[in-house]
Formats: structure tokens, sequence, C-alpha cells
């Protein structure tokens, strides 16, 4: 199936989960995870639909920003870090990136809001959270969000907008449901929907329970691009 085909269906089908839960589907980005994707497909799948690209390792985004980057300002379209992000990556991602999905600590916000600073940016940025409680998860603990959403608030060049987990690996669908309905209520238990819009959860095999818990972003990569090599 060509990549505008598999961008069609995805799209299909977040309207299909908006519709079964009565939400508005323009409501919901649909970021196409181009991890270990050439600069080519990166393209065609922006020519096809999508509107927003994400990228897990800052080390490989490098590589294709040369590539990308006068592109996506072009067409204005985003340009997302969705992967964990180390504090000593963080200016290369500031310099590249309109929103970092993956704000675990406060000492990871303290950098990237230096670095934010050093080029008069206002960085867009979620707080991650381990909903699951898996061990290989990166993301604040559950207990800790309220603290870490505090400190980020406080970082003059930041702009917190929202929260952002994976779902677990093991558990099936109620498992996945019960991570993102963690994640919303965390977000409603902090501030309100007005205050923290964004909730970033879903990928390739649980996108649509996602779009049922209120998901604003799914980060989709292998149902756009398919297997990666």
């Amino acid at each position: 199936m060509r990549l505008a085909d598999n961008v069609k269906s995805v799209l299909e089908r977040v309207q299909a989960a908006a519709i079964c839960c009565s939400r508005n589907h323009e409501s919901i980005k649909l970021v196409a995870v181009s991890k270990r994707k050439d600069v080519g497909l990166m393209r065609e799948a922006l020519e096809s639909g999508i509107t927003a690209l994400g990228e897990n390792r800052v080390q490989e985004a490098r590589e294709k920003w040369p590539q990308i980057a006068e592109y996506l300002r072009l067409s204005d379209y985003e340009f997302h870090m969705v992967g964990h992000l180390q504090r000593n990556k963080a200016k290369e991602a500031v310099q590249m990136f309109d929103l970092i999905h993956s704000v675990d600590s406060e000492r990871l916000a303290l950098e990237i809001d230096r670095r934010a600073e050093e080029i008069d940016k206002k960085q867009r940025v979620l707080v991650e959270v381990n909903t699951s409680g898996e061990e290989s998860k990166f993301g604040v603990a559950p207990g800790g969000v309220q603290e870490l959403i505090s400190s980020v608030k406080g970082l003059p060049n930041l702009r917190l907008e929202g929260l952002m987990t994976i779902g677990p690996l093991i558990g099936g669908q109620d498992a996945a449901r019960r991570s993102f309905q963690l994640l919303r209520h965390l977000r409603d238990e902090s501030g309100s929907v007005g205050d923290l819009p964004e909730l970033s959860m879903g990928m390739s095999q649980d996108f649509e329970i996602a779009i049922e818990e209120g998901a604003t972003m799914i980060r989709v990569g292998t149902a756009i691009f398919g297997t990666r090599d």
C-alpha cells in the first residue's frame, strides 16, 4: 500500500473514532513519527495530509533537519520531539522542534528553558507521565505530576501545553485505556482544559482508544510508514 493510502486510512480511522465518542476529528492532531524513515518519505507524508512530523531521537533529527527545515517552514508544518530527551541534547532540540513532548524532570525543564532563552524562543512543551508504572518507561510518576507542572509553569521561556504518556507494553486494550484515563484525570486535577489543552497519547496500536479517552494528539509511525528497518 502506498504511503498516501496509509495516511488516508489512518485519517479515516481518526474520524471514525472521533464520531463514536461525539468529538470533532479536527481537534485531534495526527503526528506522523518518522523514526528511521528518510526525508523523501517525510515529505511524501506531508504532501498526503500530515501537518506534523515527530522524531524519537535528536541524533536522527539532526541528520534530517538540513533537508527538511525549509520545507517545514514554508509550509507551516510542525516538527515534534516525541522520544526521550537527554539534557545534553536540549540545545539542539530547542533549535529544531516546535513542540517537545517529553519533559520528565525539573532538571530537563531548566535546561530547555536556558537553551530557549539563548535563542529568544518560547519553547512549547508537554510533561511526560509514566502512567503504566513500567520501569522501562520514562516520565514523571503520577504522584510527581503536580510539582513538575508547577516548576515548568514557572519557567519564563517554556510554554506548557499539556501532558503526554506512552501506553503500556502489556495488558492489551484494557491496560491502555486505564493508562489514558489516568493521564486525563491528572490533567483535570492540574488545571482546566483551557489551561492544559493537549493530551498526547496513543500510537499505531491503540490510538483509537486514546481518542475515546480524550487524546488531542496521537503519535503514529508504523500505520503510516510501515515497519521500521
